[in-house]
């Protein structure tokens, strides 16, 4: 079983602070900084990776030391990064997030630029059929027409995608895979609602629903966990309650954990416990990809849920 992961890669400098900086002042950053790599779709499969499920990364880094760095730290979790193109005379994307210690909030800055995406025409390449086989595929949206190639070239293949923000480019997508897990910012802007309650949250299912009839529908609402249908009964699957210092990957490492439990037959409600689970663990240290927790804290997690939500 092997998953594709295709999309967004970028190098993450980590601020932790004690509160959101007010404009014109100076902050001191009493906590280490920390360096590593991001992205919705790269924070996934380094989850995998660390989950030990063989693992595929699409995607465009500059041919620089950074893009070097993060291949080499796709490396040491064992995923293949042999589809990751060096995009020449292009500087790899880079995102500077502030974090605000006492409340778990993020705010982050990202500098990509144009035309930083992968070149090659995957549907028509013959010479990387083999690797780019999965039967798990999960795009976030950044590389439209590799995703549109792979899913193509994959119409077999269980397909997900981690719609975060409402583009013509991930709306398009929406209607190619098999199970659309959008946030709930997507949700209330792709429907033109303005909160998110009991009624709201109704609302926004069905007209994801009626909108991607071929997919099953999963919003995520954060610490609160998620909404979806389960058995016919539409209802929200709480998260496990915790005391967030960080926030930012929660949602990438939610969409790694999803991934993997779809990839391995879990029913849809154990797979977003666990893809719950593992989101909330995660905010319980600083940085996205150092903050992943093992699959057996996940599940050692799991025994004690009904009491810890």
């Amino acid at each position: 079983m092997r998953v594709l992961c295709i999309g967004h890669i970028a190098f993450d400098t980590t601020l932790p602070i004690d509160s959101f900086p007010k404009e014109n002042t100076k902050v001191r950053i009493s906590r280490d900084i920390i360096h590593c790599g991001g992205g919705p779709a790269s924070n996934a499969a380094y989850l995998l990776g660390c989950w030990n499920m063989p693992t595929t990364i699409i995607g465009a880094v500059g041919d620089d030391i950074l893009g070097e760095y993060l291949i080499e730290e796709f490396h040491q979790v064992g995923v293949d990064t042999s589809l990751i193109e060096k995009i020449k005379g292009k500087k790899t994307t880079k995102s500077y997030i502030v974090i605000n210690t006492t409340k778990g909030s993020r705010t982050i800055f990202t500098k990509k630029e144009e035309n930083l995406n992968v070149k090659r025409d995957y549907y028509l390449s013959n010479d990387v059929d083999e690797k780019i086989h999965a039967e798990v595929i999960l795009v976030d949206g950044e590389e439209y027409k590799a995703s549109v190639d792979i899913l193509t070239k994959n119409n077999t293949a269980i397909s997900i995608i981690d719609a975060g923000r409402v583009r013509d480019s991930t709306i398009a997508l929406c209607h190619l895979v098999d199970y659309v897990v959008c946030s709930k910012d997507f949700a209330l802007e792709y429907t033109n609602q303005k909160t998110v309650n009991d009624k709201t949250l109704f609302h926004m299912y069905q007209r994801l629903k009626e909108d991607f009839t071929q997919a099953t529908i999963v919003i995520t609402l954060e610490d609160k966990g998620c909404f979806a249908e389960i058995d016919g009964v539409c209802q929200i699957i709480p998260s496990i309650v915790v005391n967030p210092i960080d926030s930012t990957g929660a949602g990438d490492i939610f969409h790694g954990a999803f991934s993997y439990f779809i990839a391995n037959s879990y029913s849809l409600k154990e797979a977003i416990i666990l893809s719950n689970i593992t989101g909330a663990l995660s905010t319980l240290k600083i940085g996205g990809r150092n903050s992943i927790p093992s699959f057996n804290e996940v599940l050692e997690r799991r025994k004690n849920y009904d009491i810890l939500i």
